[in-house]
């Protein structure tokens, strides 16, 4: 019986070419490491160090017969170098594609924000536009506007607890008429009416 880790590589080379499943394990039990090593040294990964590996070792096998190999260390080190650099530059495309696939969408996902903010807004605003002009008032510029009930009862002439009044009742009526979904599904039906 062949002990194929004591044969040359020339003679591992030889038996291979043949498709010789034991000469390819030898070389692959004698070189993975090596190749695996150089490999992660680059790429820093171990997950795509191994697959580069891998990849190496099955074209070694798919092209047994085709090979012209004048030295198996260089032959299989040639061969690491060019599957690093198509993961690298696989990896480069993917990045890109990536960055444009997130450029691409923002814009989307904005627009998309924007139109759901516009509509929420025209619901509100049709739905205080039913209330008195004085509680409509303190709930658009309180909570609209971002102002203080201060300045809004000094714009308005009215008490602090007016104001407050007007905004507990405005409030109870947005919130009545969100919480029910199917009133909220009409008026967003009216709006796109409109």
């Amino acid at each position: 019986m062949v002990d194929y880790d004591q044969l040359s590589d020339d003679a591992l080379t030889d038996l291979l070419k043949t498709g010789e499943q034991a000469a390819f394990e030898a070389i692959y039990n004698r070189y993975w490491d090596k190749l695996f090593y150089t490999a992660h040294r680059i790429v820093k990964s171990s997950q795509i160090a191994e697959e580069i590996t891998q990849d190496v070792f099955l074209l070694l096998w798919t092209k047994k017969e085709t090979l012209n190999i004048a030295s198996l260390g260089q032959y299989l080190a040639a061969m690491l170098r060019y599957e690093v650099y198509r993961s690298l530059s696989k990896m480069k495309k993917q990045q890109v594609y990536e960055s444009e696939v997130r450029y691409t969408t923002t814009p989307f996902i904005s627009i998309e924000k924007d139109i759901e903010n516009k509509l929420l807004l025209e619901i509100i605003t049709t739905l205080t536009n039913q209330l008195s002009e004085k509680c409509r008032l303190v709930f658009q510029y309180n909570k609209l506007e971002d102002r203080s009930l201060a300045d809004i009862c000094q714009e308005l002439q009215i008490s602090p607890k007016t104001a407050e009044a007007h905004l507990t009742k405005a409030l109870k009526v947005v919130r009545a008429s969100l919480s029910d979904p199917i009133n909220f599904i009409l008026q967003i039906f009216i709006l796109a009416q409109l």
